[in-house]
């Protein structure tokens, strides 16, 4: 029995400790496992570098991600200075720029970084939400890869771009985005309107964008209709020319306002117009949607499902911790059954989430990065492997960010009242953040329908029951048959667009289908790692 104590010495001084003091890595052993199972004989390597980053994301970046996070430190627009002069500049809290810094020095997307301590350590820094870094730092890859194949020396100014993102220049490294919305389009990239004009042998931008987050970055890729085509053109645009940051004088175009959105409230999100911008062409100009949806996107997406892991793990982790400090009717709240249960199911997400994205940045390795499926000479083989990997990119997209707001709703319920507190956990930004994962780089639906004209598409040269036999190898032979079955028949489906019940029941049943399949991909991925 409890009895009344106007002086409750109740606290929660043992939770809260344990928390200040995990280590994101050192204490997680199911990563180190991932690891171990999918680098290769390297992951002693990488397993060491990891220890070293992840007491700076457990700690050092882990508070500052808490203190930029309050609602008083988000970031504001200064249209105008004292004199009446055109800066947009973007106010941002101290702390945002000094960790922002310190994570890009990491040289993430350096020639010299492997391409799995490069994954792992965005894992790791993703567990602290978005925090401002996590989209720039995913627009920078694809800016990097991009430029990878398009800079040579016959395009100094790209060179120079790609070195300023991908090496540094003087210690300083280059931020990227990219800029694609419109108002009247959304995804519908073949719909943009926003201009290039070639003016004295230079391209200048002229137009609108609606959506452009990071919009603090130093240089941004753009998509644009050169003047007189109906073809889409992918750009390079410097926010500043040389020597006009300092003096805070933008590249030809204003930033109008900044959005007030639901989550990644860290990060802005803003609308830009365009009025003679100085731009770079990347790319053949009639291949610009071929190269934002290939590379671009495809690795943005590819992110999404890595930062649905580490949003899970995360999430997982402190509240399987809270339930077993937290009393309530005399016991310890995770030894009720409801709890037992919850718990087991979203850790049963989280990890098989990790392991998928793992397996699949694997075959991403395995085939030289984004962006193959054009290179001429391919063989049979290697153009259904780049096809896997394309609507597994895909197919994870869209199931990971779904599960990822489930897993963090049901860990915030089993704080109680403590899971909406603010001040008290990160489940609350997480939620929001990954609400904003679920609409990033294509919404749901938008996805659903590409994946069916893919499949569609590629059914003359690949039959979609073997793409379920290839993605699915290793599963259960029974499982495996029945889901290659469904597919033949959901791809025998004329389309998706007739408005009818019939066609109504059909893409429902596909957008059940598309999560069974990718969920049976990471129990697949998820078991591979539980042998170890």
């Amino acid at each position: 029995m409890s009895y009344p104590d106007r002086f409750n010495p109740y606290n929660f001084k043992d939770y809260l400790d344990w928390r200040n003091q995990v280590d994101f890595y050192a204490d997680d052993p199911f990563i180190q496992k991932i690891v171990q199972h999918f680098v290769g004989e390297d992951w002693q390597k990488i397993d060491e570098e990891a220890r070293q980053l992840s007491t700076q994301v457990s700690y050092r970046w882990n508070k500052m991600a808490e203190s930029i996070a309050y609602p008083e430190k988000r970031p504001y627009m200064m249209h105008y200075d004292g004199h009446l002069n055109r800066i947009d500049r973007i106010v941002r809290p101290h702390e945002t720029e000094i960790m922002e810094k310190e994570i890009f020095s990491e040289a993430l997307f350096s020639k010299n970084t492997s391409p799995w301590l490069k994954l792992l350590k965005m894992y790791l820094i993703y567990q602290n939400g978005e925090a401002c870094v996590a989209c720039p730092i995913t627009c920078t890859e694809g800016m990097v890869t991009i430029l990878e194949r398009y800079a040579d020396n016959d395009h100094p100014d790209l060179q120079r771009i790609l070195e300023h993102c991908q090496e540094g220049i003087d210690g300083d490294f280059a931020i990227g985005a990219q800029y694609i919305s419109e108002i009247q389009g959304g995804s519908d990239i073949p719909a943009n309107l926003l201009e290039a004009v070639k003016e004295d042998g230079t391209w200048k931008l002229y137009g609108t964008k609606f959506f452009c987050s990071a919009t603090h970055a130093d240089y941004s890729m753009v998509t644009a209709k050169p003047q007189g085509s109906d073809k889409v053109a992918l750009f390079v645009v410097p926010s500043w020319l040389p020597g006009h940051k300092e003096k805070e004088i933008r590249n030809g175009y204003t930033i109008d306002r900044i959005k007030w959105k639901m989550g990644t409230s860290e990060l802005t999100t803003a609308e830009l117009t365009y009025n003679g911008a100085i731009a770079y062409e990347v790319g053949p100009l009639d291949k610009g949607v071929a190269n934002v949806v290939g590379i671009v996107l495809s690795y943005s997406r590819l992110t999404v499902g890595l930062s649905a892991a580490a949003f899970m793990t995360r999430a997982v982790r402190e509240a399987t911790r809270y339930v077993q400090f937290r009393d309530a009717f005399g016991m310890k709240i995770g030894n009720f059954p409801l709890v037992t249960g919850q718990l087991n199911d979203i850790q049963k997400y989280a990890r098989r989430t990790t392991a998928g994205a793992f397996k699949l940045y694997k075959r991403v390795i395995a085939q030289g990065g984004l962006g193959n499926a054009n290179r001429e000479q391919q063989t049979l083989e290697e153009k259904k492997e780049a096809f896997n990997i394309r609507e597994l990119i895909m197919l994870q997209k869209i199931t990971a960010s779904y599960d990822s707001t489930d897993v963090i709703r049901t860990a915030m319920s089993l704080f109680g009242g403590h899971g909406i507190m603010e001040d008290f956990s990160v489940l609350p930004r997480l939620y929001r953040d990954s609400a904003v994962n679920e609409l990033w780089e294509g919404p749901r639906n938008v996805l659903l329908m590409q994946i069916h004209r893919d499949i569609q598409k590629a059914s003359a040269w690949y039959n979609p029951g073997d793409l379920v036999r290839n993605i699915l190898a290793g599963g259960d032979a029974a499982v495996v048959e029945k889901l290659a079955a469904e597919l033949e028949e959901i791809a025998a489906y004329p389309d998706l667009l007739q408005n009818n019940e019939e066609t109504i029941r059909m893409s429902m049943r596909w957008d059940k289908y598309c999560h069974e399949l990718f969920h049976t991909y990471q129990d697949i991925a998820l078991a591979e790692v539980v042998k170890v």
